[in-house]
């Protein structure tokens, strides 16, 4: 399914499985990404908004994993999706938008 790469998958199932110093560097990325893109208020305002969900949206991420792998490297994709997993990921995000904009 994920041509060769499916290691990953079966290593990486909760956001606990991935060390704090990498949660800490994906969140940072992504936050920096969002204000490059000038997203800081959308993405706060709509992650606040679907926090309640955030279990849900992940699943959803899951759902689209297989067609999302063709455009993203599949790795960072996951373990985004099983760290937005955790709503004190999501405010972790937020909070990291919020110190970057």
């Amino acid at each position: 399914m994920l041509g060769g790469n499916e290691d990953f998958i079966n290593k990486i199932t909760a956001p606990e499985d991935i060390p704090k110093e990498r949660r800490d560097e994906i969140l940072a990325k992504l936050a920096q990404e969002v204000v490059d893109r000038g997203l800081a208020v959308p993405a706060i305002m709509f992650l606040e908004t679907m926090k309640p969900l955030s279990f849900i949206g992940s699943q959803f991420m899951v759902m689209a994993n297989p067609i999302v792998q063709v455009i993203f490297n599949s790795k960072l994709y996951w373990e985004i999706t099983v760290l937005l997993e955790d709503r004190a990921n999501v405010e972790n995000l937020i909070q990291e938008i919020e110190r970057r904009s």
